[in-house]
């Protein structure tokens, strides 16, 4: 019987961070495990193959530190990797184990927040192109329209702390003007990026009246304790100290240095190799 382990949280750099944030507020009994790939970030512009290659890569990186469930908190790791991960490589080098991503839990609930049956998805351009959001809402709600809008520059806003500048205004204003000239009577957006969420203040002040915003973090929190609930024979494999630990594949000052804004609080990561940590 393997023994207890933490919850293993990836993304590509920083911006999970924000989807821990409100797991950890909501089930802080849990070891979470963090990784930040931010040496290979940004993934949202890398092909298929390449995000696939990485994700796995880092995920067999969890298994390896004793996880037994890995959360995708990325949406470009969630809509490349996940699916081929969960049907070709779990069940023949951990069929024991989970991975889990962002995108089912929030296309399970998102239709239930629009009157016009017409919602908005912000995301990276890799997000858009792998059109998993309208595939996995079409599953839940099929009579919900979906419109997407690419915004490849709002990660960099925020990761070089201009979240908050006149040019993340002209950005904001640009793609909101677009999508909502595809879909007029959108009413619901989503923040389909784990940077975005930085971003929503400045989002709100242009967004028309009555449109509601969603961002991922208190959906996937609410879907892990979920999940745990309906799977004990996961959740049992769970350690449970309280305990957080945090790595990054880059410079950890750099790191530590983001993280923060991200998730709410300082904390110290460490450096991991990940070529030397799996070899």
């Amino acid at each position: 019987m393997q023994q207890p382990g933490p919850i293993g949280i990836f993304d590509s750099g920083y911006g999970g961070l924000t989807i821990l944030k409100e797991i950890v507020n909501k089930l802080p009994q849990y070891d979470y495990l963090y990784l930040g790939d931010s040496a290979r970030a940004p993934y949202g512009n890398r092909s298929f193959d390449t995000v696939y290659h990485y994700t796995l890569q880092c995920v067999n990186w969890f298994f390896k530190q004793g996880c037994s469930l890995v959360i995708l908190a990325c949406n470009t790791a969630s809509a490349k990797a996940l699916r081929t991960i969960q049907q070709n490589d779990l069940p023949r080098i951990a069929p024991g184990k989970r991975v889990l991503g962002v995108i089912r839990p929030t296309a399970e609930i998102i239709g239930n927040f629009s009157e016009t049956e017409s919602v908005g998805v912000l995301a990276t351009t890799g997000t858009v192109m792998s059109e998993s959001y309208p595939m996995e809402i079409a599953k839940f709600f099929p009579e919900i329209k979906v419109y997407q809008e690419a915004c490849p520059m709002w990660v960099p806003l925020v990761e070089n702390n201009e979240y908050e500048s006149d040019g993340a205004d002209y950005f904001i204003k640009k793609n909101l003007r677009t999508i909502f000239e595809k879909g007029e009577d959108i009413d619901v957006i989503l923040l389909a990026c784990t940077h975005y969420p930085l971003l929503k203040a400045k989002i709100e002040e242009y967004l028309p009246v009555g449109v509601k915003l969603l961002s991922q973090g208190e959906i996937v929190a609410a879907s892990l304790a979920d999940y745990l609930h309906r799977h004990p024979e996961i959740e049992s494999r769970c350690r449970k100290n309280g305990q957080r630990e945090f790595y990054t594949t880059d410079s950890t000052a750099d790191f530590d240095n983001h993280a923060s804004t991200f998730f709410g609080e300082k904390l110290q990561s460490r450096h991991v190799d990940l070529d030397a940590a799996i070899s």
